[in-house]
Formats: C-alpha cells, sequence, structure tokens
C-alpha cells in the first residue's frame, strides 16, 4: 500500500462515521488485532505495525476488507494460509461488528470470515458402504437390551 501524507489521513477520518473513528483507536481492537497475530504464528513487531496500519486503511476507505488477504501475503510475506486465517479473524471479529457503515464506505456486503466448525454429514452412499456394527444391529432390534460384547 502507499503511503498517505497525514493531512489526507485526517480528512478521510473526519469524514468518516463515529463507529468507524472509534474503531480506528479502540483498544479492544488492538487487542483483537494482537491475539489474532500471536494465534496464528505472527510474532514480529513490524510485520504486526504493518498490518495495523493496513486495517486503518481499511477503516479509512483506502484498502477494501476483501483486498486484505492479499495485501498480507503480498507486501507482509505471509503464507497463503496464514494470510487467509488472519484476514478470516480479522472479517469476524473486527470488520463484522462494523458491517453496516464498512458495507456504506465501500458499497460491498461484508461476510463473517470464519462460520462456527461444524462436521460434515455423512452422505447416503457413505451411510450405505459403512459396515452395521453388531451393536448397532442388536440396538436396532431391541433398545432396552444390553450389548453384546
Amino acid at each position: 500500500m502507499p503511503e498517505y501524507p497525514k493531512e489526507q489521513l485526517s480528512q478521510l477520518y473526519k469524514n468518516l462515521p463515529k463507529d468507524l473513528q472509534e474503531a480506528l483507536f479502540s483498544e479492544e481492537n488492538t487487542r483483537n488485532l494482537r491475539e489474532i497475530c500471536l494465534k496464528n504464528g505472527v510474532m514480529d513487531e513490524d510485520i504486526i505495525f504493518k498490518l495495523t496500519k493496513n486495517l486503518a486503511y481499511v477503516f479509512l476507505g483506502l484498502l477494501p476488507p476483501n483486498e486484505l488477504q492479499g495485501v498480507l501475503e503480498k507486501e507482509l510475506n505471509l503464507k497463503n494460509s496464514q494470510a487467509e486465517q488472519i484476514a478470516s479473524e480479522i472479517s469476524r471479529y473486527l470488520f463484522l461488528p462494523l458491517k453496516k457503515s464498512l458495507e456504506a464506505l465501500y458499497k460491498i456486503e461484508i461476510k463473517p470470515g470464519l462460520q462456527p466448525e461444524a462436521l460434515p454429514l455423512p452422505s447416503k452412499t457413505a451411510q450405505a458402504k459403512r459396515k452395521p456394527k453388531k451393536q448397532d444391529i442388536h440396538r436396532e432390534q431391541d433398545i432396552y437390551k444390553e450389548p453384546i460384547k
């Protein structure tokens, strides 16, 4: 990302909605970002600083949220999987609470980055291929009897 003059950043800040102004200097967002970085193996303070700066650019309207992952990969030299995970968590914890303001600012739809982990449902073919255990057959016949060992 290019460097922007402080005057330009200041002007952009003044025109932001109140929630985005607060998000820029939020201690909670700072803590959350640091935790996301540490959880994903980013310990280098320079990288965390650059990530914080790019996050500020998102809040100021200079970097669309959906381009953050690419910036993490190209400019901060993070691995694709690491950048994807960090961008996803930032989207969930930092962008989603500001969804309406960010959508209005960028004229895009903000989607949660991480969904609760759910186990995939087995397909009917997978269930059909599975051999039933003796216990399963026994239980299907009479649920009140103890299983045979």
